[in-house]
């Protein structure tokens, strides 16, 4: 099934799959390629309108009968550490940051798959080999980062994320770290840490994905100060999360035709969509 606006890009939608979040839903997906020239232009206008990116593709939820999963970022002019994220600071202090280039090794492979076995063992990445594994890091079409965590006394590769460099901030495309480390906080201590990085870089916001109300696998985002979720159309403040209950109603999502007129498109090929 494949909808288009009058000129490029065009947009298609996945066929139902069942949610990985919540139990008893099924997921789809709409979707564009992303690349050629304007990659960097069209990345940065739809990651604004709740789009994710995944290799040369763009995509965001788009369910028939649900509208949960909504795109979250933090702006960090307004968060501050709590006191749990403080400890969480100061429990990963050893942890030495280095950002490279979108190139993949065997330690992240093999850090990623322990990741995978441990704590994502049915998930849809879990069969992933190191050839796909390589490809996720390596196939971007825009400005993309390593970021590498490593034990200062051991030298042990502890955490990586691969994160995207926008116009507004920085977005956080996939992370994982090592699993017997859990009571570090490695996961949260990621976002802290790119928070920082944002903030010495005079970027505005942090781009962390989807947050799901009613799912246990994403409420740790609700947590963090400052936290924005795109509903409506709009980026607003998540304020008090149980708002946001009503989005898993079978009329609180749009006709497919509707979403995508009202996606903005960046002045590509010299025209406005």
């Amino acid at each position: 099934m494949r909808h288009t606006l009058p000129l490029t890009p065009q947009f298609y939608v996945t066929a139902p799959q069942p949610c990985p979040y919540l139990d008893g839903r099924m997921e789809r997906k709409l979707f564009t390629a992303l690349q050629g020239d304007s990659a960097g232009a069209l990345n940065d206008a739809l990651s604004h309108q709740g789009f994710r990116r995944s290799q040369n593709v763009l995509y965001r939820p788009s369910c028939a009968d649900c509208a949960a999963c909504l795109s979250a970022r933090i702006d960090v002019s307004r968060f501050s550490p709590n006191k749990s994220q403080r400890r969480t600071m100061r429990r990963n202090q050893g942890l030495q940051r280095r950002a490279t280039s979108p190139w993949a090794t065997e330690e992240q492979y093999d850090l990623f798959r322990t990741y995978l076995d441990q704590r994502h063992s049915d998930g849809g990445m879990a069969d992933m080999d190191v050839f796909e594994f390589a490809a996720m890091i390596e196939e971007t079409p825009i400005r993309s980062r390593v970021v590498e965590y490593t034990d200062s006394e051991s030298r042990d590769l502890i955490g990586v994320s691969l994160t995207d460099v926008l116009s507004d901030g920085l977005s956080m495309v996939y992370s994982f770290y090592a699993p017997e480390r859990q009571q570090q906080s490695i996961g949260t201590y990621l976002i802290l840490d790119h928070i920082e990085i944002a903030r010495e870089a005079g970027l505005p916001y942090v781009y962390l994905g989807y947050w799901v109300p009613g799912s246990d696998k994403m409420h740790y985002k609700s947590r963090f100060a400052g936290l924005e979720v795109f509903s409506e159309g709009h980026w607003q403040p998540i304020g008090d999360p149980q708002r946001f209950a009503d989005t898993q109603h079978p009329l609180s999502a749009d006709p497919i035709a509707e979403q995508v007129a009202n996606i903005q498109l960046p002045d590509i090929l010299g025209h406005r969509k």
